[in-house]
């Protein structure tokens, strides 16, 4: 069996979690869910399936200390920083290389960095079965969320029949992947039960997604040949990344590769049976803290008079009172404070846009 890596992708802003989340410390490095920061409940949900020798972590230099220290079980080498954000295409072509020049046969998953999943044996078992999928076959894999609702925030995997067997789960065809639909055809894809949500949880073997870089995207991978180059004449991989980073084709692994990929059947998927939660804003946090009396969710202290279904997010030594107020969400921290609607919260993107509109609040952001 060749030997499996874990890539995890940590390079976000979080923005939709701000004061809370800065663009030094995201999202992913804070307890947005429990109580260690989201990319440390990410490696060790993986318990054995990949020891951590084996688990790099793509982030950006700005973050990059930050995030050695959240992750102390992994190797200042392990944690590679980007000199700027390029889309999750590069990171993927880049991930490929770095694995590439420790085993050139090896098997990689790439996953996100900030989902919440409370299922750590299931999710194991799932992540076991996806890795065998990519390593029997000349495929993609990735793993499938089973919906529950017609949400039309995330994008859509429509299957095919089965295709294999791994570990004792079926592996599907993948006929295409599907954009953010309208709620109509949320609805539709719910009841027709085809379809999954694409977490974007990815699967192949070195060889494989070179192959597919070299034939979907060649600009972009003859790009990261050069850094490939670079590391095996023995350079550093700092400035590798510095000179030809710059060069790389800003665009999604979604777009990239698996969109051409499963027009030619080489996409496989494999069906999830654990929990997930990819907490997008504000208000996803109420799924998992329970409710007061009133409805209203809180993490820290908060005094309440004739007030329903509030969010309320505040720092140890610190009271939120709230009177006669519904459905807002109160975010404090110890140099900013946030009130916005429920209902308004995905809005709270543009206000951190303006942030660096403005000299004195720059660093705010």
């Amino acid at each position: 069996m060749s030997s499996r890596y874990v890539v995890i992708m940590a390079g976000g802003k979080g923005e939709r979690f701000w004061p809370q989340s800065r663009l030094e410390r995201p999202k992913h490095l804070l307890p947005i869910v429990g109580d260690e920061p989201m990319l440390t409940q990410t490696i060790k949900r993986l318990g054995e399936v990949v020891p951590p020798e084996r688990v790099l972590i793509i982030t950006n230099d700005e973050q990059r200390e930050a995030v050695l220290e959240a992750c102390p079980m992994l190797a200042p080498e392990n944690v590679v920083g980007e000199p700027m954000p390029r889309d999750t295409a590069a990171a993927a072509g880049l991930a490929a290389v770095l694995v590439k020049h420790r085993d050139p046969q090896a098997t990689f998953a790439m996953l996100p960095a900030d989902h919440v999943i409370h299922d750590a044996a299931g999710f194991q078992a799932v992540v076991k079965a996806a890795f065998a999928a990519a390593e029997q076959a000349e495929t993609l894999v990735t793993i499938g969320i089973q919906p529950d609702q017609p949400a039309t925030g995330y994008g859509y995997i429509q299957r095919e029949g089965v295709a294999a067997q791994a570990e004792g789960r079926d592996v599907f065809g993948v006929k295409e992947f599907k954009e953010k639909p309208d709620l109509k055809t949320a609805q539709a894809y719910l009841e027709s039960g085809n379809y999954y949500w694409n977490a974007g949880m990815f699967f192949w073997t070195v060889p494989v997604i070179a192959n597919c870089f070299a034939s979907y995207t060649p600009e972009l991978w003859q790009a990261l040949q050069a850094i490939e180059q670079g590391l095996d004449a023995g350079q550093d991989l700092g400035p590798l990344l510095a000179e030809h980073y710059p060069k790389l084709q800003k665009i999604s692994v979604d777009y990239a590769i698996m969109e051409p990929a499963s027009q030619e059947n080489k996409v496989r998927v494999v069906e999830s049976d654990f929990d997930w939660d990819d907490v997008g804003a504000w208000p996803s946090i109420a799924r998992h803290y329970p409710a007061d009396a009133k409805g209203n969710v809180v993490r820290g202290a908060l005094l309440t008079h004739e007030a329903h279904d509030n969010i309320v997010v505040n720092e140890k030594g610190h009271l939120t009172a709230l009177v006669g107020v519904d459905n807002l969400i109160v975010v404090q921290t110890q140099d900013a404070t946030l009130i916005v609607p429920r209902d308004r919260a995905q809005d709270v993107k543009k206000l951190v846009k303006q942030l660096n509109e403005h000299p004195e609040w720059k660093h705010l952001s």
